[in-house]
């Protein structure tokens, strides 16, 4: 029998430290086990849950710093031969991974080699058994697994000369710059471009629509946030919220949405349901961003517009 990341089976427990061997580790020594879990959870497996690098969480609590220890691996250089073949759609989908999402596919698509592809998923496939992607087998789809792993992935892009993917990386770190320093106009222009790029005029009818657009639009956020969606916040919910990690000295974000009405009307939202409310604890500095879609836009008229105020 072959025992596998895709299918464990009794050996789950043994492929990595379990969730409950980590929280000892980090009270044996002393280490914040939210930050383990951040960067090195991520793998689970059905019958034993949350699965971690060994290697890693080891060299992590003995030393106290967090960071890849990927480096270390005979198989780092690989990555980026392997997200770098010229299969049609697989530039995209790696874009969508690394932005957080998720993508299906077929688990079993694999030649049991490193050199026998013949399409994004067989690639993906080899990915999920490298442990550069995790696999989530009620979904069958793959995701990156932690922060550590996703670090890898961007030295992997940044080896890129050109291309695709490199530019929608450069693009949405742009873009979370250009909301944090209030440049409105940047923000409202390359949430368009996005929009124009990705999504038929016939399926972008409203906020759900919206919400794709910019959660596509900011998928470089896991360098410095955590998100949030749909978050209980005063006398409602609050569209998105991306709130600082511990290590950057960026506000948080919280972006209301609006489908053909205004940005200033997002904003008044947030303050009239009481939105900040839910980071009333933080001590950081919040921006509140409004966007809005407005479909009646005469021919040539930008039809997205933001607003940002700071708190």
């Amino acid at each position: 029998n072959e025992y596998s990341m895709i299918d464990p089976q009794c050996f789950a427990d043994f492929v990595g430290f379990t969730d409950q061997e980590v929280r000892e580790l980090c009270t044996e020594y002393d280490q914040d086990y939210e930050l383990i879990k951040q960067w090195y959870d991520g793998y689970h497996m059905s019958s034993a849950g949350a699965i971690y690098n060994p290697n890693s969480v080891i060299k992590a609590v003995t030393s106290g710093k967090y960071k890849s220890y990927w480096t270390q691996s005979s198989i780092t250089d690989n990555l980026f031969d392997f997200i770098s073949m010229d299969f049609a759609g697989l530039s995209k989908t790696i874009t969508e991974i690394i932005g957080g999402g998720s993508v299906k596919i077929d688990p079993y698509d694999f030649s049991n080699d490193l050199n026998t592809f013949d399409g994004p998923n067989s690639v993906l496939v080899a990915l999920v058994h490298l442990g550069y992607l995790a696999y989530d087998g009620e979904t069958e789809s793959v995701y990156i697994p932690n922060d550590e792993v996703r670090i890898e992935f961007t030295k992997s892009l940044h080896k890129f000369k050109g291309g695709e993917t490199l530019r929608r990386v450069k693009e949405s770190h742009q873009l979370i710059m250009d909301t944090v320093n209030g440049n409105t106009d940047a923000v409202a222009t390359q949430i368009e471009k996005i929009h124009e790029e990705e999504t038929a005029a016939l399926f972008y009818n409203n906020e759900q629509a919206l919400r794709g657009i910019i959660k596509l639009a900011y998928f470089a956020y896991r360098d410095y946030y955590i998100k949030f969606e749909e978050l209980p916040a005063g006398s409602g919910y609050a569209d998105i919220v991306y709130f600082p990690k511990k290590d950057t000295t960026l506000p948080a974000l919280l972006i209301e949405l609006k489908w053909d009405r205004s940005a200033v009307g997002a904003i008044q939202q947030i303050k009239d349901r009481h939105y900040p409310s839910a980071l009333e604890n933080y001590g950081g500095e919040l921006l509140l961003v409004g966007i809005n879609y407005d479909k009646q836009a005469p021919a040539g008229i930008r039809k997205h517009s933001c607003r940002i105020e700071r708190m």
